[in-house]
């Protein structure tokens, strides 16, 4: 039997990186969802999404700034009045910024911009979208993709119980502790949103030859594309508040 179809997926940061992979590969999926809404801060320099929105018509490109309540607003009606009485049945919160700092260069002042970035915009665009996610969740049954969901885009660097094995994350003491923060969301949303049947987990996307990855990462965005909509496609209610990799494999906490 066919897994039920995400209707509507959203994803944040998309202009480079991850988020303009699942872009393309959503786009390019078959079957496709009905709306791919293609969120970024500046979409007048996003060449290539205003590319991928011309060349399909199911992706729809939205500008967002999550660290911005007013934009946040902004950007859920225009939501509304594209997915309409059917909700949205897949937010996933991608946008990210990391600086490197170790613990001999890192300030208060970088630790909060990452933290409100990667931590609270994360929160309140999943706040702000919830009614829209209920909204599909009472259309459909089981947990997943198909009725409603939440990604938080996490690394591994945020593994708490990993911090020996990967010493290299030394030098991103912001973007790793804002992540494992992140990862306390996700535990917190999946155990308050289960009874609304909306499913929340982290997912590592592989460690990704990105702005953010840098060139030392073994792996091309569109290597892993595939494995993320894979897993994505298969989650169901033993999922919910898990921590995965691209491959689906459980990581520790």
């Amino acid at each position: 039997m066919a897994q039920p179809r995400c209707r509507s997926v959203l994803i944040t940061g998309c202009s480079r990186g991850i988020g303009l992979g699942l872009v393309r590969g959503l786009a390019a999926a078959t079957p496709s969802p009905d709306f791919v809404l293609a969120t970024c801060r500046d979409p007048e320099k996003a060449q290539e999404l205003q590319q991928l929105s011309k060349q399909y018509s199911n992706v729809k490109l939205l500008q967002l700034d999550v660290v911005c309540e007013n934009s946040i607003k902004k950007v859920v009606k225009e939501v509304e009045e594209i997915v309409g009485e059917k909700g949205l049945n897949c937010l996933i919160n991608n946008a990210g910024i990391n600086v490197l700092a170790s613990l001999e260069e890192v300030t208060a002042e970088t630790m909060l911009t990452i933290y409100e970035t990667n931590t609270v915009a994360q929160l309140m665009v999943t706040k702000a979208f919830l009614p829209l996610l209920r909204k599909a969740a009472q259309l459909s049954t089981g947990m997943g993709c198909h009725r409603a969901a939440i990604i938080n885009m996490s690394s591994l660097a945020a593994s708490m119980q990993l911090v020996q094995a990967n010493e290299m994350f030394l030098k991103v003491y912001p973007y790793r502790i804002a992540k494992t923060a992140l990862n306390m969301i996700t535990r917190c949303l999946a155990a308050d949103l289960k009874s609304d049947g909306i499913l929340c987990i982290s997912l590592h996307p592989g460690w990704l030859q990105t702005d953010m990855g840098g060139n030392m990462a073994p792996m091309q965005v569109q290597e892993a594309i595939p494995g993320i909509l894979s897993v994505l496609d298969r989650l169901g209610e033993k999922e919910n508040g898990s921590f995965l990799d691209w491959q689906g494999e459980t990581l520790p906490w």
